[in-house]
């Protein structure tokens, strides 16, 4: 239920945040991990970070003015691909910051960074947690992924994407070898 809560809260509270520019802007959201969020060991649940990753993408969708057209046109929000490199754990009670940002992008999808930082204490500002995602917008009806420039277009924004880092480069490769092994 506490995700269901986050959700309703996150789209309650996304024009007090304000409009995000794409691609300049990012998505900073603050959370505090609560005792449903643990596993096993009392630290965060490796999973949970990925739910609220969701979060984080859906918020740039929405402060942004993208959802609208996502609901207008029913388009599907897709992940392609995900990694994440685990740092720091993040303990009961512990506040920190998820910083999503778009870092570049091809004809049909997006490289967006998700960074877990911790708020307060000791390592105030310390790296819990970074992920690179892959994803984009589907048409189910058309059955293929919407343009990025078209999704750019509808923003009002005409930038050309930034050059891929060495590390989103890397991640794009393991992607496509993952994808190459899964056909044989």
């Amino acid at each position: 239920m506490n995700l269901w809560f986050r959700l309703f809260w996150l789209l309650l509270t996304a024009r007090k945040r304000g409009h995000i520019n794409l691609p300049r802007q990012p998505s900073l959201l603050g959370f505090r991990v609560w005792p449903h969020d643990l596993d096993l060991s009392l630290h965060m649940n490796n999973g949970r970070y990925l739910t609220l990753m969701d979060l984080g993408r859906l918020d740039v969708m929405v402060r942004s003015g993208l959802w609208r057209e996502v609901l207008r046109h029913r388009w599907t929000p897709i992940a392609s691909a995900i990694t994440i490199r685990f740092q720091r754990e993040l303990r009961p009670f512990r506040k920190f910051r998820l910083d999503t940002r778009l870092l570049c992008w091809d004809a049909n999808l997006v490289v967006m960074e998700q960074t877990f930082v911790i708020d307060g204490g000791p390592r105030d500002g310390q790296v819990a947690a970074r992920a690179l995602f892959k994803g984009g917008l589907y048409d189910r009806k058309e059955r293929r992924f919407i343009q990025i420039a078209q999704l750019m277009a509808l923003l009002g924004v005409s930038e050309i994407s930034p050059p891929a880092t060495p590390e989103v480069e890397a991640f794009l490769h393991a992607d496509d070898q993952l994808k190459q092994a899964g056909r044989v």
